[in-house]
C-alpha cells in the first residue's frame, strides 16, 4: 500500500536536515534559551539525571542543540548531540500518524470495530466488582495479588480503533481485568500476530468509552496489528517506508544495528532500579511494538514534530494531509482526560496529550500544543500557536525536570 516512488520526492540523507538560524532571526531570544542550559545543569547537580540533549526550532529553523552532562557515567564520557535514547512510549505518537495514514487512505475508521480486522476482539468481557449495583463499575486500579471478588459482564459495545488511540478502551489499563488476567508476557519467538489472541482474552477494565486510562504495553499494539493486516507489512518495514525514511530519520530503529550501538546512552543506575522488566518500557522488545521500544535521537524526533507542525509536511514529503494532523492533535476524549484534576486544562486526541487551557494547566506554551513522552524522561512536543517545536531527551524518570 506505499504510494508509487514517483510521488515521494527523490532526497539525499545530506538534504535532510532542518536548517540552523540565529534566535532572534525568527523572534527568539538567545539569552532566553540559555535558560534551558541552566535547567539541565541544575539537575545534573542534583543527580537527578546523568545528561540530556535539548533542541528546539522554530519557524522552521534550528535555534538550540545542546548536549549535556554524560552518555555514559562509569566511563565519564561526555554526551553527544547524536546520542541515541531508548524512547519507550515517546514510540506512541509514531503509531497515532500510521493509523492516520490509514484513515486518509480508507483502509480503517476510527469509528470501526476491532473486531472486524481481528474477530478474536469479538464479544468482549468488563470485569466488574461481584456485588452488582445500579451501575456496574470496575475499580480504576488494582494492586497486584490483591483482586477483589469479581464477576464478568458484556461489554455494552465493541471496543473501536478510536478507542485504542484515545486510551479509552478499558484494554491493559492496569485495572480489575488486567488484575484478573495478568500481564501476558511475550516470548522470544511472538510477535504482533501472536500476541493478538492473548490480548483479546484479557477482561476490559471498564466499559469502552467510559474512561480515561493508560494503556502502556498493549492497546496501541492492536492497532498495529491492524495496520499490518491491512497492509499486508510487517509494521516496522511500514515505518521504516511510510514515515522514517521520508522523514530522514536515519537513527531511529527497534532493533539498533551493532555498529550504532556505541552511541546509545547507557542508562546509570537501570539494573538497580530493575528497570526494563516490563514490556513497553524500552530496555527489551522482541517485536517492533507500536506502544515502545523504539530507540532515536533528539534529531529524529524534531523532524517528526516538525512534520506534524507543517501540516503533515517534510523536506518535501507529504505523510498527512493537515485535515489528519488537526484530527490526530484535537481533544478526542471530551472532558475524559481532564477527569482526575492533575489533568486540567488538557485534553487527549490520537496518542498525544493536547493543551486546551494553558493557565488552567499551568503550562508555558500555546494553546493547541500537544505532545507524548515516554517512561525515561523522552519527551517531544509541538505548539503551533508558537511555531516552535522542542525534544528534550534524558534517560532517568525525574519528576519536575
Amino acid at each position: 500500500c506505499a504510494p508509487p516512488a514517483e510521488e515521494i520526492p527523490t532526497a539525499s540523507v545530506e538534504e535532510m536536515e532542518i536548517p540552523a538560524a540565529i534566535p532572534e532571526d525568527v523572534g527568539m531570544s538567545s539569552e532566553g534559551l540559555l535558560e534551558i542550559d541552566a535547567v539541565m545543569q541544575k539537575y545534573m547537580d542534583a543527580g537527578d539525571i546523568q545528561g540530556a540533549v535539548t533542541v528546539v526550532a522554530r519557524r522552521g529553523k534550528v535555534i538550540h542543540f545542546k548536549a549535556h552532562g554524560l552518555m555514559d557515567v562509569e566511563h565519564e564520557r561526555a554526551m553527544e548531540k547524536d546520542a541515541i535514547f531508548r524512547m519507550a512510549s515517546s514510540s506512541k505518537p509514531i503509531l497515532g500518524v500510521a493509523a492516520m495514514m490509514m484513515i486518509e487512505e480508507g483502509l480503517i475508521q476510527p469509528t470501526d470495530e476491532v473486531a472486524t480486522y481481528l474477530p478474536e476482539f469479538k464479544d468482549m468481557k468488563v470485569a466488574v466488582l461481584a456485588e452488582p449495583t445500579d451501575k456496574d463499575v470496575s475499580p480504576e486500579w488494582v494492586a497486584p495479588g490483591k483482586v477483589p471478588e469479581h464477576r464478568l459482564v458484556p461489554a455494552e459495545r465493541p471496543i473501536t480503533i478510536h478507542d485504542l488511540l484515545t486510551h479509552t478502551a478499558g484494554l491493559g489499563t492496569y485495572g480489575l481485568g488486567i488484575a484478573i488476567s495478568g500481564w501476558p508476557e511475550p516470548g522470544p519467538e511472538d510477535t504482533l500476530a501472536t500476541m493478538m489472541p492473548a490480548y483479546a482474552d484479557m477482561p476490559l477494565d471498564f466499559q469502552p468509552g467510559t474512561r480515561w486510562a493508560y494503556s502502556a504495553g498493549i492497546g496501541l499494539d492492536v492497532v498495529a496489528r491492524i495496520i499490518e493486516v491491512v497492509t499486508e507489512m510487517p509494521y516496522e518495514d511500514f515505518l521504516r517506508t511510510r514515515i522514517f525514511e521520508p522523514l530522514g530519520m536515519t537513527d531511529t530503529y527497534f532493533f539498533l544495528p551493532q555498529e550504532k550501538e556505541s552511541r546509545r546512552v547507557v542508562i546509570h543506575g537501570a539494573k538497580e532500579k530493575g528497570w526494563g522488566k516490563a514490556k513497553g518500557w524500552g530496555l527489551e522488545t522482541h517485536y517492533a511494538s507500536a506502544s515502545g521500544g523504539l530507540s532515536s535521537t533528539a534529531r529524529d524526533y524534531l523532524h517528526f514534530e516538525q512534520m506534524l507542525l507543517n501540516q503533515g509536511t517534510l523536506f518535501g514529503n507529504r505523510i498527512l494531509k493537515p485535515e489528519s494532523v488537526k484530527m490526530m492533535t484535537s481533544n478526542q476524549v471530551g472532558e475524559l482526560y481532564q477527569g482526575k484534576g492533575k489533568n486540567s486544562g488538557v485534553g487527549f486526541g490520537y496518542t498525544v496529550e493536547v493543551l486546551l487551557d494553558p493557565e488552567a494547566a499551568k503550562k508555558a506554551r500555546g494553546k493547541g500544543s500537544f505532545g507524548w513522552g515516554g517512561a525515561y524522561g523522552t519527551v517531544s512536543w509541538t505548539d503551533p500557536t508558537n511555531e516552535i517545536t522542542a525534544v528534550y531527551l534524558v534517560q532517568q524518570t525525574t519528576k519536575g525536570v
